[in-house]
């Protein structure tokens, strides 16, 4: 941050001489958001900073959402410190501690959801694999494969559209629609990205999208951390996985 600063290159303006000081004086970040495992803890860690550090904090509510893209700006320059590369989706929503629907990249606004996400006996869970993620790797991993043509039209024509499906069917409330685009969403990520998928752990999502009884899919880059799961049987999911020995995380 102060090497952007001297440049006059940094977006947001901090106190750094506060900052600096502060750190000097024993300043640390007390998470329990644990690192590598794709649930945000940079995006946590750059929040805490800017609503702290920041001189001229923006407070956004719904009215002024024209301001989201200049404040996701701000923070996604921050947290590509950590990773190379931020949307700075995650740091924004830690700050904001709202859902939000990003329509396009000049285009975000507050998400009606619903309170909780278990209607219509739909359920979430996380899977915990144990292995912390190599974040970096793994993002420009992903941006080898989308200069490779044929992998990058799949991802724009498949992925992508399912993707948009699924979160118009949480917001409309739709089970129906939203489990026939995760078993799409799931079987790209278990064809495209399997080695962001840990080894042993490809069984278990093979296995959703055998029976349809659940439908994994990778948190941030995978390659460990959590794997985000949804399902409408939390019996047989409590089945498979105590048997498998893997922790299961209702949410």
């Amino acid at each position: 941050l102060t090497g952007l600063n001297k440049k006059g290159e940094l977006l947001v303006d901090l106190n750094l001489n506060g900052f600096g000081s502060d750190i000097k004086q024993g300043l640390y970040f007390n998470s329990v958001i644990p690192q590598g495992f794709g649930v945000g803890s940079s995006g946590a860690l750059c929040a805490a900073v800017y609503e702290r550090y920041s001189i001229d904090v923006e407070d956004i509510c719904p009215g002024n959402e024209h301001l989201l893209i200049g404040l996701k700006n701000k923070l996604a320059q921050m947290e590509s410190f950590f990773h190379g590369v931020s949307s700075g989706l995650d740091p924004l929503l830690c700050y904001l501690q709202k859902p939000l629907l990003i329509k396009n990249k000049q285009e975000i606004g507050f998400a009606n959801l619903p309170e909780e996400l278990h209607f219509n006996d739909f359920s979430v869970f996380l899977i915990n694999t144990g292995v912390t993620g190599k974040t970096g790797l793994l993002v420009n991993r992903f941006f080898d494969q989308c200069r490779q043509h044929h992998f990058y039209s799949r991802f724009v024509n498949e992925l992508i559209p399912a993707n948009n499906r699924c979160i118009e069917a949480i917001v409309d409330q739709d089970t129906t629609l939203l489990f026939e685009n995760l078993a799409l969403l799931s079987s790209f990520f278990l064809r495209h990205f399997a080695p962001m998928i840990p080894e042993s752990y490809r069984p278990a999502w093979q296995n959703g999208l055998d029976t349809g009884d659940y439908y994994l899919k990778l948190c941030g880059s995978g390659g460990g951390g959590f794997l985000l799961g949804f399902t409408k049987n939390l019996r047989a999911v409590n089945r498979y996985f105590n048997a498998s020995g893997m922790e299961v995380i209702h949410l």
